[in-house]
């Protein structure tokens, strides 16, 4: 059994900064990839970004430059810092834990970027 347990979220005004994070935990021998992804109302989950097994990373373009994700190897932990948020931002953010027979997903914490 496999949990993701998320933290971070809240309200920040437009062009400040949260930091989410995501600890595993159970019975995970390899990690393919984990990150987060993002809904807002109304539309698609989203990447926003992952950083798989080898430790190369991917993001969104709309959050490049803007966001970090690092990660624990040794807690399982992946942390997302977002800088210069804006209100487009405004999502339910969902870890993402990919193993390489099965994928987990976390229940989710809400950011809004609002004044």
């Amino acid at each position: 059994q496999v949990q993701l347990v998320e933290s971070g979220g809240g309200l920040v005004q437009p062009g400040g900064s949260l930091r989410l994070s995501c600890a595993a935990s159970g019975s995970i021998f390899s990690i393919s990839a984990m990150g987060w992804y993002r809904q807002a109302p109304g539309k698609q989950r989203e990447l926003v970004a992952a950083i798989f097994g080898i430790g190369s990373t991917n993001y969104a373009d709309s959050v490049k430059g803007r966001f970090t994700l690092s990660r624990d190897n040794a807690k399982n932990t992946v942390f997302l810092q977002m800088n210069s948020l804006k209100p487009e931002d405004t999502a339910v953010y969902y870890c993402n834990l990919q193993l390489p027979s099965k994928m987990y997903w976390g229940q989710g914490t809400q950011v809004t970027v609002s004044s």
